[in-house]
């Protein structure tokens, strides 16, 4: 009878252990469910990180609230956060620090606050980190060591801020990442180097920019890119080799709603990228011309065959107008030549014969 005793004791022992206590001392306004080391702390009107979470908790839930300020060291006891979830609650500001010790985290949720800055050491503890998301707020720059701890991040939600300026390097650090969602911000270029390192970089949206300038070799490092969305920008023109440079077999893209020229040039450059077989045009059908205003509110499709005829029949009226210029030239130099000659061979003869 000693044994069975002795597991009693050792049963009530960890019942009563400081592991598991935290979860009968929930958080007011919070639900925690231990068996899913869950706690709920969602709309319950909380103006700071309480306290008394349990220690083992892997999935938090604080969307909702008013926190304000995720202040440094705020979920220092939380080492084993898989999820954290604080979507919603009105965070302008986050200290360095905040995720420290954050190590086992991989999906962290700041979507639809009022951030409007992220500090050189925002990734500091977020070495696991696979899905970051921080859309709908009022980022306005992403400074070049913002992510620097991400190695393994994979989806980065950047969609709806005020993002003017991306500093090259930016993302160096993400060397896995798959998906970059940039859509609805204030990007007005695309300069060489900004997607350096991005090898593994399958998604990248941009749609709803200012984006006029695109340069030339962007887009060389992104060598898994299978969808790239440039619709909705203020692109006019854009170079061949600029798509080029993406050699993923199978690489869908998004050009429409633009404010395109549509001359021979562009005809030209969408003739030659739908020849691409890697590369598809998917809303190729939905380009318009913007200008010139002869051709405002046309498709693209309908008037490329044309737009080069123009062209071809200025230069061959060019042509022609210098050829017979040209000849017109000759001709005349021509007969003043004779002219000259047949004037000389004249004055010759009179004088022979005015010596006989």
């Amino acid at each position: 009878m000693i044994l069975p005793g002795f597991l009693l004791f050792v049963f009530h022992f960890q019942l009563a252990s400081p592991t598991s206590e935290p979860w009968s001392l929930c958080p007011s306004g919070c639900t925690c469910q231990k068996v899913l080391r869950y706690v709920n702390c969602s709309n319950a009107l909380l103006c700071h990180v309480p306290e008394s979470l349990p220690r083992d908790t892997e999935h938090l839930d604080f969307s909702g609230n008013n926190l304000t300020i995720l202040p440094a060291e705020g979920f220092s006891s939380l080492w084993k956060l898989n999820v954290l979830l604080i979507s919603t609650s009105n965070v302008g500001e986050i200290d360095d620090g905040a995720f420290n010790v954050l190590e086992n985290l991989w999906r962290l949720d700041l979507q639809r606050n009022n951030i409007r800055q992220l500090s050189n050491s925002f990734s500091i503890g977020l070495y696991s980190l696979s899905e970051l998301i921080l859309s709908h707020n009022n980022i306005v720059t992403l400074g070049s060591h913002t992510f620097q701890y991400l190695d393994n991040l994979q989806k980065l939600y950047l969609s709806n801020n005020q993002i003017l300026e991306i500093q090259n390097r930016a993302f160096q650090s993400m060397t896995r990442l798959r998906q970059l969602h940039l859509q609805n911000n204030h990007l007005r270029n695309l300069s060489n180097g900004l997607f350096f390192m991005m090898q593994n970089l399958e998604i990248l949206n941009l749609q709803g920019n200012r984006i006029s300038l695109i340069d030339s070799a962007v887009f060389i490092s992104l060598t898994s890119l299978t969808m790239l969305n440039l619709a909705q920008n203020r692109l006019e023109h854009i170079k061949f080799k600029t798509f080029l440079t993406i050699q993923t077999w199978g690489t869908h893209i998004f050009l429409a709603e633009n404010n395109w020229t549509c001359d021979c040039e562009l005809q030209r450059v969408f003739g030659k990228l739908r020849l691409v077989q890697r590369l598809t045009v998917d809303d190729y059908e939905s380009v318009i011309c913007l200008e010139p205003p002869a051709l405002k509110g046309l498709p693209l499709a309908s008037v490329d065959t044309q737009l080069c005829v123009a062209e071809t029949v200025t230069v061959l009226v060019i042509t022609l107008t210098v050829f017979i210029t040209v000849v017109a030239a000759i001709v005349m130099a021509e007969r003043s030549r004779k002219k000259r000659t047949g004037k000389h061979w004249t004055e010759e003869s009179e004088e022979f014969e005015s010596q006989d």
